[in-house]
């Protein structure tokens, strides 16, 4: 399977993954966030503990101290990571859907230029852009405008209500809730970047694809495990994810790790075409949002989401005739 493929499920994944995010957040529940964190981590801790036979480097050499060293060399992704989902889940409390995901996935695009600048200096560029078609080129340029574009629109919409009174806002803390997204690209970025650089084969780390899961995965299980703790000391109750209230969030996980393991497979391939490609998942979000949670949308979101749609459709039509 392609690594268009790879990238077109991930999507699809992590879209769905923003609405049942959205369904199990809890405007009044200021944990509602660290709640989330407790759910990816379980399912993410699950499924690392479940790959860990499938991986040679660490059959081969296992050890406190070799596994240690490998956490270490893809913790800069991984904190980043964990960091930006955590600011995204909270920023769901005053936002909604279609606004979060198309600001936070800006990253997407600003990730692919910190790799194109990464791979220059080291001297792996050629290898990458020689296999970069003019298909390739519109339909990322597509992607990564449409993406940008939306975002804008988003910033936009929200300026606009600065003079109605907050309790008659849609967008409840106007453009100061726009640093939830903006601090979730801004981390972001860093994690895919970090991503595509640790996963090439020649400039790399040295870290496979089935590492990179089981080291996020126990990353994220720990940082949910902490996050479960911090829940018991302030509220002074166990919470429990298995709550039918809670179902929402735990659907939401699963999404996000199956999303997780086609989007490691895509990064390894081709991380700079992979990296706007998944970050368009935000437009399967908005789509979500507009179909199931009835946000509504205008003209100018419409536009962006089909510039989004042709560069996915031609960056497939290159991959198909590349086949």
């Amino acid at each position: 399977m392609s690594w268009f493929f790879f990238a077109l499920i991930c999507l699809l994944g992590w879209g769905f993954a923003d609405l049942f995010y959205k369904k199990g957040t809890d405007e009044d529940d200021r944990y509602s966030h660290l709640k989330i964190a407790v759910w990816v981590g379980l399912v993410m801790g699950v499924c690392a503990f479940a790959l860990f036979p499938l991986s040679e480097t660490l059959k081969e050499d296992f050890s406190l101290v070799s596994f240690a060293k490998m956490s270490l060399k893809y913790s800069p992704a991984s904190l980043c990571y964990i960091i930006s989902m955590v600011i995204g889940y909270a920023g769901l409390r005053y936002l909604e859907l279609s606004i979060v995901s198309p600001v936070q996935n800006a990253s997407g695009a600003l990730s692919a230029v910190f790799m194109f600048v990464y791979f220059l200096c080291v001297g792996r560029i050629a290898s990458f852009t020689d296999e970069f078609g003019v298909l390739d080129i519109v339909g990322s340029a597509l992607i990564v405008l449409g993406v940008i574009a939306l975002a804008v629109v988003e910033k936009k919409l929200t300026d606009k209500e600065k003079d109605i009174p907050k309790e008659e806002r849609k967008y409840r803390f106007g453009a100061l809730a726009l640093l939830f997204p903006i601090l979730y690209c801004v981390f972001d970025t860093v994690g895919t970047a970090a991503d595509g650089i640790i996963l090439d084969g020649e400039a790399g780390l040295g870290i496979g694809e089935i590492d990179v899961i089981i080291l996020y995965g126990i990353t994220f299980f720990v940082a949910g495990l902490i996050c479960y703790i911090y829940l018991r000391i302030k509220t002074g109750s166990f919470y429990n994810p298995f709550a039918k209230s809670e179902r929402n969030k735990g659907i939401a996980a699963c999404c996000e790790e199956f999303g997780q393991v086609f989007y490691v497979y895509a990064m390894a391939s081709k991380p700079m075409l992979a990296a706007p490609m998944v970050a368009s998942y935000c437009i399967v979000s908005v789509i979500l949002s507009r179909l199931i949670i009835k946000e509504k949308l205008k003209a100018s979101q419409y536009a962006c989401v089909i510039s989004v749609i042709i560069g996915i459709v031609l960056l497939g039509i290159s991959e198909g005739l590349a086949e």
